[in-house]
């Protein structure tokens, strides 16, 4: 998970108006970062048209539609943390947005490590409530 995440893929206290404008702050990370080309992002809102990406416990996992694949230069994630939530329907409110990019069969095990992570309410709020990146990097590498 080390070189995964990295805190320069990790932005802290964002702002975000809606899901579109969250998600796209997850996938901006990814393509900084060189896992993804910036078409990946458009299709991480193609996927989540189809079937929400939210997991529970104010943790969303927003990642492409399986025809983005191509657009996956190498595996990595982000996480954005929006302590004033951001609406992703149904009257799930999002504090935490782990973006996946994941090349071939990865994306499983990553997003199973997420939600062994993320299903211990107590670690997504010391996730959403972390000062520093170093953290949050920390929580992510020590718990999986």
């Amino acid at each position: 998970m080390k070189n995964i995440l990295t805190t320069e893929k990790i932005k802290l206290n964002a702002k975000a108006a809606n899901k579109e404008e969250a998600i796209r702050l997850a996938g901006e990370l990814l393509v900084q970062a060189g896992h993804v080309t910036a078409q990946y992002v458009e299709k991480m809102l193609e996927r989540e048209e189809l079937a929400t990406t939210y997991i529970g416990s104010g943790v969303a996992i927003p990642h492409g539609t399986n025809e983005a694949k191509a657009e996956i230069r190498s595996t990595g994630i982000s996480v954005v943390q929006v302590p004033d939530g951001v609406d992703f329907g149904e009257g799930n409110t999002a504090y935490l947005l782990v973006g996946i990019a994941a090349v071939g069969d990865e994306h499983l095990e990553v997003l199973s490590n997420i939600a062994i992570l993320c299903a211990e309410e107590e670690n997504v709020k010391r996730i959403v409530q972390a000062a520093t990146a170093e953290e949050i990097l920390a929580m992510f590498t020590e718990e999986v």
